[in-house]
């Protein structure tokens, strides 16, 4: 076999022939220079932009400290942002990560050891729900369901249920004696930015209640303010025993975290679980500054008024291009726009006009700004979305009449 002369990443991703060598809030500068509106956010991490200069300081300030030290010893900023953590929500202990699929990996093994430990050991499986994504280890992987991420890695990890998003009989159905939790987003952004309504979400809390099982909400992209709450779970008026967070908690540094309640995590004691780098300074220090930021009076309000800008001003677009969009849906800045073209398509011609986007599910584009958004990059994503329909409008005009 020729070794490859183009390049040695492994050829997972399929890559845009596009590179950028620095950013500036909602911006990225390409390395021929060009200035690209990111509405992309490193698919909803960079919640606060680019190089925002409070996280720049922190994180050079904790590189001249520590940066990495085991968790054989104490660590007292990330003893201090998991208090934060708790103290903004419903948990009593976190456990930090790398990543969300670790996170979640987390939250997996803390539902199964939770009735171990209760002496329950046959309780391990979990309903999931038709459209979820978890992650990428084999555990997640089996907890997302889906066959085109599963297709070649032998047999998926036993213990998940899956079941049709919204069905509550089906979900009644799924629950019997192995039954140990039940894992939903609080919105489904890689499966087309889907949500079920806030009455299923409060059914499957007394589901639980009732059965003794553990609610468990993947935030790892609804979490750190992508919906306009802190926590997508404050919005529904429905409290997990279990939630994984990543993404934005590190403003684009590597790191996720575990939430949960004492006593869904009652079975975890030392040994149980571990993490080489979890907790690592430098990813501690960076969430800290996030939380400074998303705490200060006026943050969400902020993100919650360019959501409603956003969603209106993408609606009179789908008016004026029904034969290329179809719907606008999410939260806060988790929007998705529903496409009658394909996708991707849509997601190319807005990189044409110089707007990046991502694809999900259901033939859904994406719309993910930072959170600090302005009004006015807002009404110049808008303006470059009108210019990329009408694109495809006479692209199909042309091959009508061809």
């Amino acid at each position: 076999m020729t070794k490859s002369a183009t390049s040695h990443l492994l050829p997972v991703f399929a890559r845009v022939d596009l590179g950028f060598e620095r950013g500036e809030g909602a911006w990225l500068i390409a390395t021929n220079g060009e200035r690209y509106l990111d509405f992309t956010s490193g698919v909803a991490v960079n919640a606060l932009g680019h190089a925002h200069p409070y996280l720049v300081a922190a994180l050079q300030e904790q590189a001249t400290k520590l940066w990495h030290m085991s968790n054989l010893f104490k660590s007292p900023d990330g003893e201090r942002l998991a208090a934060r953590l708790c103290e903004q929500s419903f948990a009593d202990f976190v456990f930090f990560a790398n990543s969300g699929a670790e996170a979640m990996e987390c939250a997996i093994k803390i539902t199964r050891r939770y009735h171990a430990a209760k002496g329950r050991p046959e309780r391990y499986r979990i309903i999931t729900f038709e459209g979820a994504f978890h992650g990428r280890t084999l555990g997640t992987l089996a907890a997302t369901g889906s066959p085109k991420y599963l297709e070649g890695f032998g047999p998926p990890l036993d213990g998940f249920d899956q079941v049709a998003l919204g069905d509550l009989d089906a979900v009644k159905k799924a629950i019997g004696p192995q039954t140990a939790g039940i894992l939903i987003e609080a919105l489904q952004g890689e499966g087309g930015v889907r949500a079920a309504p806030h009455a299923f979400f409060k059914a499957l809390r007394q589901l639980c209640d009732d059965n003794g099982l553990l609610l468990i909400f993947d935030e790892v992209q609804t979490g750190m303010g992508r919906t306009g709450e802190l926590f997508a779970y404050k919005r529904l008026g429905v409290t997990p025993d279990v939630m994984p967070l990543a993404k934005a908690l590190g403003g684009g540094f590597p790191i996720g975290a575990c939430l949960a309640t004492a006593e869904a995590a009652s079975g975890m004691t030392p040994g149980s679980h571990g993490s080489t780098f979890g907790g690592n300074p430098l990813a501690v220090a960076a969430a800290n500054a996030v939380l400074d930021v998303m705490l200060k009076p006026g943050f969400f309000e902020h993100a919650q008024k360019m959501s409603l800008l956003l969603k209106q001003k993408l609606a009179s677009v789908v008016d004026r291009y029904p034969k290329v969009l179809t719907e606008v849906r999410g939260e806060g800045l988790l929007i998705g726009l529903k496409a009658v073209v394909p996708s991707g398509d849509l997601v190319n011609a807005l990189r044409d006009q110089k707007l990046l986007t991502v694809g999900a599910g259901d033939n859904v584009v994406r719309f993910l700004p930072p959170l600090i958004v302005t009004e006015a990059e807002i009404e110049e994503a808008v303006q470059r979305l009108d210019r990329a329909c009408a694109a495809l409008s006479g692209n199909q005009l042309k091959q009508a009449a061809g």
